[in-house]
């Protein structure tokens, strides 16, 4: 399931895993976790208009205020000008999973930093931790990948993740490749 149709504070959000978003006040703590009334699963075909049984988890992340709306009021030759402002009360949440299945962690900070183990000349296979690592890191990591590794992770991409970016990011360092030799 690629996408969900939610119900959140009387309003509807389309949503991913991993995704988030700002919605109207919620009465809940930083850290608890809700599940929305999901009214749509798409992606994977036809959209699912009756999703019984698919539960949408989300985790409230903090309570923000929105921008400041200034609203003035003015009525000309008498004098009268009037100034007040408006700021939302709003809740960030984080999706975590949709259909019970839960989201794909982002690499911790310290894993970033470690090199990135390529593959050997000659195989296909993909570069270690490569199902974990954001699209930035692939970005950075492909310098150093042989034309097999990027074949392999390539292949992944189109597998499993299909993540635009990454995708992106792959074909262009394999046409650099090919262009310097």
């Amino acid at each position: 399931m690629t996408y969900a149709i939610i119900k959140v504070a009387g309003k509807q959000y389309r949503v991913r895993e991993g995704e988030r978003l700002l919605v109207d006040r919620l009465a809940q703590d930083d850290g608890a976790t809700i599940t929305p009334t999901v009214l749509l699963i798409g992606g994977d075909g036809a959209p699912v208009l009756e999703p019984d049984g698919v539960k949408v988890t989300a985790t409230v992340l903090e309570a923000v205020k929105g921008p400041k709306i200034r609203i003035g009021k003015y009525k000309k030759r008498t004098g009268y000008r009037k100034h007040t402002g408006f700021r939302a009360s709003l809740t960030r949440i984080q999706i975590e999973s949709i259909g019970g299945k839960p989201a794909r962690t982002a690499a911790k900070p310290e894993t970033a930093a470690k090199p990135v183990a390529t593959a050997s000349e000659g195989t296909s296979e993909l570069p270690a931790g490569y199902a974990d690592m954001t699209i930035a890191e692939i970005k950075a990591a492909t310098a150093g990948w042989d034309a097999g590794a990027l074949e392999a992770a390539l292949a992944f991409e189109h597998e499993h993740a299909k993540r635009k970016g990454a995708i992106a990011a792959l074909e262009s360092a394999q046409t650099h490749q090919e262009d310097e030799s």
